[in-house]
């Protein structure tokens, strides 16, 4: 089953890949026998997105992947760095405090996996310790269940290597004076054991006032060979990861955001932090039963305790009161355990002369989850709003400044209690798919998943219990053709669901507990061509649409269902130009219109570039020496559903040189902002803009023992 590739079988094969090997891999031909990967073929034995054994080429889906490599050239040390270079998905602010992707035009702060296990916390997320980052485009239900609307994020980690040792780590540091470094280790223990271990740590600083922090993670890894059928993988994780918060600046009379401000910081210095611990513990088990029947087993647990708390501008006027800004604020703490249970079947056969995939699993997903938030509150308005002069910095120290009138104003964070709740959930999830090979030139997919999702909130303050229970049967279906072994042209349908209780569970209260899910449908028609040795390209045009019960306003007895559709289009080019010239571009056209009761509204959905463009490219100059440039081009969009506010357009472009100074050791150099635009690349709300880093550059040296 398992099929090992070269390099350039690879490059050829990973289409709708945005980056799955570096460039200076597949530079030589001397390189190419060394790095063997499983590329081609998504494993189960790998816990990866996909789940079944499926040739990339033969998915019929948009998807893109980040191998450790690229990720390490790169020099990408978020998930938003990684966002940027990916067609069809954006960033959003995540109000400082965590990830946040838009997938084709759907913002999520969940859908987020490690090794297919969720994990839906909100917090930013490492990448020292992953093999491969996937990132799947349209509703995905079928692998995932509820939630995936717009598409879902998976990191890969890295695991045991039998019978190798090894030693690779990175130290780096940037303009800002931010500084880490990461270690990775194997140890070999002989024919049946291995152990692994990634650590990290990050001292963090950047452009803006009061900005620092610091992100510690251990990650311990023990793979064992138990038989020639039987292996088994555990793990165990530890995040420690204290920030700032800053939700950026307001937006003027014209709509966009006020350049004057750039430097100001709308927040307090000592009560904008967000912290969090947590504890993640991993377990699979894979046995094959026979060359075409496989099992695997795996077990999640994750521990979450999250702080965040933090002043922001909610409200600026700036025809009437230019130098004045209106600041709210809140503290909210999250103490959730998600265990997560798993176990598939991967088997192959034949009816005739037809050919099965057959994948069949069942999940229980066990979410215990306390959260409360205390809103501001200033003895000067008896209000969680004050008034403050706009100055840099703010008058405002732990919770202590003079307002706009010249008078003390003192916060409260005990005083007005927003919400207390207590989240039990229960999950209970089975599913199977056929990828049916009806001819060599033709694949039919047929899939469903059933889920049943039942939650249970304890309003603690109103001292009220709410439940309800949810069933939903999400289909998929796909079509590939294969006129030439190198070219597939594949059509699908998908289905996923978002129950009303929201993706945090904070939203079951008043009509919400009677309505039905929103439910998300993907339509998709793409090609996918290695129209050249090492080169390929792949394009999508897809239309997901949402449904939304909602309680009908002239007859609360009844629904009305509200449909909103988000249409586009998605092209990527990926792989060798030529020996020495490597390129990953993409291109993404969306475009989407607001629904209500009275039909189409003609507003545009926040957060929703109608154009992004990226592209990377990388020189190989000498044996030894390399250079990259890259670009990325994000339209205009609306930051708010009332499309009054505005986040600009802008060009970026970044550039990155690296040199081999011994077979184990490399220095490079990666460049954000060449050009030292001043841009506004996302938001959370009205007057919360982000401001971009300028010019800066990071200096890294990696080395291998």
């Amino acid at each position: 089953m398992r099929n090992i590739l070269r390099a350039s079988s690879v490059i050829a094969l990973l289409a709708g890949s945005t980056a799955a090997v570096s460039a200076a891999e597949v530079a030589a031909d001397a390189d190419l026998e060394e790095i063997i990967v499983t590329g081609k073929v998504l494993y189960s034995d790998q816990v990866n997105s996909l789940k079944a054994p499926t040739p990339i080429i033969d998915v019929p889906q948009s998807l893109s992947l980040y191998s450790a490599d690229e990720i390490l050239q790169r020099g990408f040390t978020s998930v938003a760095e990684i966002i940027n270079y990916t067609p069809g998905v954006n960033n959003s602010q995540g109000e400082g405090h965590r990830d946040s992707i838009v997938f084709r035009g759907v913002r999520s702060t969940a859908d987020f996996f490690i090794d297919g296990a969720r994990d839906d916390v909100q917090y930013y997320r490492p990448l020292y310790n992953l093999e491969q980052v996937e990132i799947l485009r349209g509703p995905n239900a079928l692998l995932f269940g509820r939630g995936g609307t717009g598409g879902v994020l998976n990191r890969v980690t890295k695991k045991g290597v039998i019978e190798e040792s090894f030693t690779t780590a990175q130290a780096a540091v940037d303009t800002f004076g931010e500084f880490g470094f990461q270690i990775d280790s194997n140890f070999d223990a002989g024919e049946r054991a291995a152990f692994r271990i990634n650590a990290m740590y990050e001292s963090l600083n950047n452009h803006r006032d009061f900005f620092d922090g610091e992100r510690i993670g251990i990650n311990p890894t023990g793979k064992f060979l138990l038989s020639e059928a039987t292996t088994v993988d555990l793990s165990y994780e530890y995040i420690d990861h204290e920030r700032f918060i800053d939700r950026g600046i307001p937006t003027g009379a014209d709509g966009r955001p006020v350049e004057d401000f750039e430097d100001i910081v709308f927040g307090d210095p000592e009560v904008n932090t967000t912290t969090l611990k947590a504890h993640l513990f991993r377990a699979a088990i894979q046995h094959d039963f026979s060359d075409n029947l496989k099992a695997n087993v795996s077990a999640f647990y994750g521990n979450y305790d999250k702080f965040y708390g933090n002043f922001y501008a909610s409200s600026y006027d700036q025809a009437n009161t230019p130098n004045q800004v209106t600041l709210d604020g809140y503290e909210d703490t999250t103490e959730r355990e998600n265990l997560v249970l798993s176990g598939n079947l991967v088997a192959e056969a034949t009816t005739g002369s037809i050919g099965h995939t057959i994948i069949g699993g069942v999940e229980y997903i066990n979410t215990s989850s306390d959260q409360f938030r205390f809103n501001s509150f200033w003895d000067t308005t008896s209000d969680d709003n004050e008034i403050f002069t706009i100055a840099r910095p703010l008058n405002l120290r732990n919770g202590v400044g003079v307002n706009a009138s010249g008078v003390t104003a003192t916060n409260d964070f005990t005083a007005d209690l927003n919400d207390d709740t207590r989240v039990k959930i229960d999950v209970f999830s089975a599913y199977i798919q056929d990828q049916i090979e009806l001819a060599d030139w033709a694949d039919l997919v047929v899939g469903a998943r059933y889920d049943r999702f039942d939650i249970e909130v304890f309003n603690l303050p109103a001292n009220d219990t709410r439940t309800r229970a949810d069933d939903r049967v999400s289909p998929r279906f796909g079509l590939i053709l294969k006129p030439q072994e190198n070219i597939s042209i594949y059509a699908s349908y998908s289905e996923s669901f978002l129950p009303r209780s929201g993706e945090q569970f904070a939203n079951i209260n008043g009509t919400n507990n009677q309505l039905d899910p929103n439910i998300f449908t993907n339509l998709e028609a793409g090609i996918k061509w290695d129209f050249a040795q090492g080169l390929s390209l792949t394009a999508a045009i897809f239309e997901i649409e949402q449904s939304s019960p909602q309680v009908a306003d002239n007859d609360p007895e009844t629904l009305d269902v509200i449909d909103s559709t988000i249409e586009g289009f998605e092209i990527q080019l990926l792989g060798q130009v030529t020996e020495r010239w490597f390129i990953s571009a993409g291109y993404s056209y969306l475009d989407g219109e607001q629904v209500n009761r009275s039909g189409n509204t003609g507003l545009r959905p926040r957060e929703l570039p109608e154009h992004m463009f990226s592209v990377w490219n990388n020189f190989q100059v000498t044996d030894r020496f390399g250079v990259g440039l890259g670009i990325t081009f994000q339209d205009e969009s609306f930051i708010d559903n009332g499309n009054t506010a505005v986040l600009p357009s802008y060009t970026r472009f970044d550039a990155a040189a690296y040199y081999d100074v011994s077979e184990d050791i490399r220095i490079q150099v990666n460049v954000e902002n060449l050009t030292d635009e001043l841009y506004f690349p996302n938001s959370h709300a009205t007057h919360q803009a982000t401001v971009a880093p300028p010019l800066n550059a990071r200096f890294a040296v990696n080395a291998r023992f």
